[in-house]
This record gives C-alpha cells, structure tokens and sequence, in this order.
C-alpha cells in the first residue's frame, strides 16, 4: 500500500470502532456537490461522469467543501457515484441536468443478465479511475481528516439498471423479484460480488472508512427487505473484512446506510458493520434501545432543517446532540444528502453548531 502523511484528526475513525470522543465527529452525505458555487463552476466546465473518472477533478471537487469549511469537518468522501457499478458491468449511465441519472438500455427480462452485462468484471480496469482518484486524494488531504469511500448496495443499484433511472414506484424492479426472484437473487450476487471486489480496491487505495449506500431499502417490505437486501449486504461487510485480513491488511471501519429501514435496525446491527447511518424518520431513542451499543450509529437531522433559518438549525442540532449523546458510538451526519439548494452558509452553522454544542455537553468547555 501506497504511504501516506500521517492523520491529524482520527475523531470518526475513532467515533466509528466505539471509543470515546472528546466530541461527536461529524460530516454531510453529499458534502462535495451541487449545493456549493465552487462545484457548480467546475460542472459547467466539464460533464459529471468526466469528473468522477478523471482523479484531478474528483481530488479537487473533494477537497472544495474540506477547504471552505476549514477545520469543521471530520471527514471528507471521495466524489463518484454509485452508478459506477452498473457501469463497469456494461451499462451505460448518463446523468441529465434537471433529472438525474438515466440508463438508456436497461435490463428488461432476465436473460439481459447474460446478454446486456460483462460476465467478469476486472475493477481494476473498469473502476481504476476511482482508485487513483482516492490515492491522489488521499495525498492531497495531507492527514488533515480521513477519506471515505462508498458503493451502492445491490439492491438500490439493481432497481437503477432495471428502471432505467429513478423512479416513484419501482414496480419495474419490483416485478422481476415476484415474477423472477431467481433471477432477481442471481443479478443481485452478480452485483455483490463486483462491490466486494470494489471496495476492497478502494481501501487498498487508501479509503480509511467506507460506507454503504441502500438508498431504496424503505421501498421493500420488512420480509422482501430480508429477502433480497439484507444478505447481499451482510455479504459485502463479511468478505471484505475476510478477504482485507487474509491479504493482512487491517480491515477499515465500515458504515450501511439502508435509508427507510426503520425495521432493520436489529439485524443491520449484527451483521458486521461498525456504524449504522439513520434517516431522519427514526427516533435516536428507538434507534439506541434496539442497537444496545452494538454498533455506533451515524445520522440523521432532516436535510431540509437546513433551509431554516440560523437559530432552528442551532436547536435542531442542539435536540439532536443532547438526544445521541456526543462522546461515544455517536457520528453527526443529515439523515440523507444535503440537497442542492441548500445556502452554503446554513451549512456553515450546522458544523460549528456540531462543534460548540458537542464541546459544550461533554463539559470540555464552560
């Protein structure tokens, strides 16, 4: 592995494999993104997948809000996106201004799996682009917070190469698991196993955490959520921590983020990873009786709280704080992506609010 400077600030690292915490660390979903000016001027210079795979672009768009934000962020996520996936198995993504991400040919019936994606895919190849951009990345940072990588879950990603973008209803993907669940199960390891394979390459290019992305996990009932979510996902945790420790590499705090799971939160919490990410739709009370400190947990302030004004985002960070606790098992975070139209300033006070509250109720201050 590549030798980096060494890190000035191990706050979530530490937050994410359960030791105390002067503070609760703290960083944003979609942290380097559209909300910031900064980000807008490199987009219009360059199309967004041409970022994602040219390592200078991503290095600098990841570095924009760890810049402007100077000293109050705890962590910066390298910028990709989990479409990179379906990519690298054969399918194309283009992402259209004013409606997102759209896959021109997506899987229609099951033998699109043999026909419409790469039998074998080498990420190293196809995916190397994210790996050099979390080496340069990780460089550029210089120590002064970790780098996160990410993937999307099998779930979340198949439903994307089945609707061919996003969709209200999923009921494209949907009907291959009730009419196809064989099918449905054997794309999804066909997934799984490209996401093994990727997020070992990340952390082997110098990612010190990672987390994953199941964005549609609330769409699927608590008995499909079981069926055709959770074991692919336990299987991402379980091999690459398997696979990192038989090469004698020490395994990377890893983060699941099942978005509208609420149910899941007891198995979410036993099957191997370190921290569980919440959406703003679970009560940190409930959350914290049914995890029973199994796992730290990450989240989860209502993305939109940020369109308040200055004193509601101090008090809303202040309920959020008191309600988690701040020095154990406990990382800040929205309860998804901070969303585009957010001032840059209300950012702003989140973290310092994070900051001077989380000092204030661990008695570091007066």
């Amino acid at each position: 592995m590549t030798d980096f400077p060494p890190l000035k600030n191990d706050l979530i690292i530490r937050a994410a494999l359960g030791e105390k915490t002067e503070r609760a660390p703290v960083w944003v979903m979609r942290q380097a993104g559209r909300y910031l000016p900064e980000f807008r001027e490199e987009r219009r210079k360059h199309d967004f997948f041409t970022i994602c795979r040219t390592p200078e672009l991503a290095t600098l768009v990841t570095l924009q809000p760890i810049d402007r934000y100077d000293g109050l962020l705890d962590a910066a996520i390298i910028f990709s996106d989990i479409l990179v996936i379906p990519q690298a198995l054969g399918l194309v993504v283009e992402m259209v201004p004013e409606k997102g991400p759209v896959l021109p040919n997506p899987l229609v019936v099951p033998e699109d799996i043999d026909t419409k994606l790469q039998k074998n895919v080498d990420v190293y190849q196809e995916l190397g682009y994210v790996f050099k951009a979390i080496t340069m990345t990780r460089k550029a940072l210089n120590g002064r917070v970790p780098l996160l990588g990410f993937i999307g879950a099998p779930w979340t990603l198949m439903a994307y190469m089945i609707e061919g973008g996003g969709s209200n209803t999923l009921s494209k993907a949907k009907t291959w698991l009730f009419r196809y669940p064989e099918a449905a199960k054997r794309l999804l390891q066909k997934i799984t196993d490209v996401a093994v394979d990727f997020l070992i390459g990340q952390i082997i290019a110098g990612a010190q955490m990672v987390q994953v992305f199941e964005s549609w996990g609330g769409e699927l009932s608590p008995h499909d959520f079981t069926t055709f979510s959770l074991p692919y996902v336990a299987q991402i945790a379980e091999r690459v921590k398997a696979k990192l420790k038989l090469d004698g590499i020490t395994p990377v705090p890893m983060t699941i983020f099942c978005k509208g799971s609420w149910y899941a939160l007891e198995s979410l919490s036993s099957i191997g990873y370190d921290t569980v990410s919440l959406d703003w739709t679970v009560d940190p009370v409930y959350a914290k009786s049914i995890t029973k400190g199994r796992v730290t947990l990450q989240g989860n302030m209502d993305p939109s709280v940020l369109y308040g004004d200055h004193d509601t985002i101090r008090a809303t960070v202040r309920k959020m704080l008191e309600t988690f606790g701040t020095s154990e098992r406990y990382i800040v975070n929205l309860g998804h992506g901070i969303l585009p139209t957010v001032d840059p300033e209300n950012m702003k006070v989140f973290l310092e609010t994070v900051h001077s509250v989380g000092l204030q109720l661990n008695g570091a201050i007066a």
